[in-house]
């Protein structure tokens, strides 16, 4: 018999029939984070897992694929940022190994949605406005994500709140809908239910858990974090959130000088955001994560993490109902 909360989230949600899932909570498929270790424990969990395949080979992606099938049986997806150099080949192994949900973003939904609906997957794509949701609904996708620029890593340049983007959107369109950026609780959770989400995206929290395959310096750092500690910067390159440390400062400064794309790509240079987010260098790495960081202060199992939102989101909800 399925408790009172697991009809909540089932019964009717869009999202966990599009995916086959309990809960309508996806972990971000992150870079240098989503490894086969954290997308397997949260499908296990009840949620759908997301490999992040922008810091992958193709062949690598392929074994992460590999274990993560061998460690659940529940659906799993991988993200694919489409501005990364590999894409046609990681696109080509998520076909050969039939991974059942893709979710893209950082390009046009057109150039893959048809395929991968001829492999048999389900795709999401991210957007930042409601005029990209429209464009994603034409191409043919399965659900939108929406996503804030309280979000870590690379956003869109119009810098939309969630708060602002997530009713724009679901009046944009008649997809289900997920909602990301600045989202780690039940009460966040809620809150995006209540502006017309029907399920959840969420980086940072999963970022910071046991089965993340971020280095533990960068984990601790982020769990030290307060409020005003991360900030949009390489606006002229892609977007992308950031911790305040050096390099982020000298990207400041570049900035506040008018550098050029090219003198920001100079600056950037290749691998800063392995050297900051897996090899923990909290100096000079590129330490990419989401404002929120700043009300977390502990590293727990992923799948403790689905419980804590689902209980969370339930407690909410039945305190508003009281009100």
């Amino acid at each position: 018999m399925k408790n009172r909360k697991e009809i909540v989230m089932e019964n009717g949600n869009r999202i966990c029939a599009l995916f086959g899932i309990r809960y309508p909570i996806v972990s971000g498929g992150m870079v240098w984070c989503s490894g086969w270790r954290l997308a397997a424990a949260v499908s296990e969990a009840g949620g759908l897992g997301l490999i992040g395949s922008g810091s992958m080979t193709p062949e690598l992606l392929r074994e992460h694929i590999r274990r993560c099938r061998a460690a659940t049986d529940k659906p799993f997806g991988v993200n694919v940022p489409q501005m990364y150099r590999y894409t046609d080949q990681i696109m080509e192994v998520i076909i050969e190994e039939r991974v059942p949900v893709v979710f893209t973003s950082a390009g046009s939904p057109k150039r893959w949605t048809a395929r991968l609906h001829e492999a048999g997957c389900k795709v999401a794509h991210v957007v930042s406005s409601s005029a990209f949701a429209r464009k994603s609904e034409e191409a043919g996708v399965d659900a939108v994500v929406a996503e804030g620029f309280e979000a870590g890593g690379h956003n869109g340049r119009e810098e939309t709140s969630t708060m602002v983007l997530v009713p724009h959107v679901r009046a944009a369109v008649s997809l289900p809908l997920l909602a990301a950026g600045g989202i780690a609780t039940g009460r966040g959770m809620l809150a995006a239910f209540a502006l017309g989400a029907e399920g959840v995206q969420i980086g940072t929290r999963f970022a910071l858990t046991e089965e993340s395959s971020a280095s533990e310096a960068f984990k601790r750092r982020c769990t030290s974090l307060c409020e005003g500690d991360t900030i949009l910067a390489l606006k002229k390159l892609s977007p992308t959130r950031l911790v305040r440390n050096e390099f982020c400062r000298a990207v400041e400064e570049a900035e506040a000088r008018g550098a050029t794309a090219g003198e920001l790509s100079e600056l950037l240079g290749r691998g800063r955001s392995k050297r900051g987010i897996f090899d923990g260098e909290l100096t000079e790495g590129e330490l990419e994560i989401g404002q929120v960081a700043s009300l977390l202060r502990d590293l727990p199992p992923a799948g403790e993490v689905v419980r804590n939102l689902v209980a969370e989101f339930d407690a909410a909800r039945r305190r508003l109902a009281e009100l």
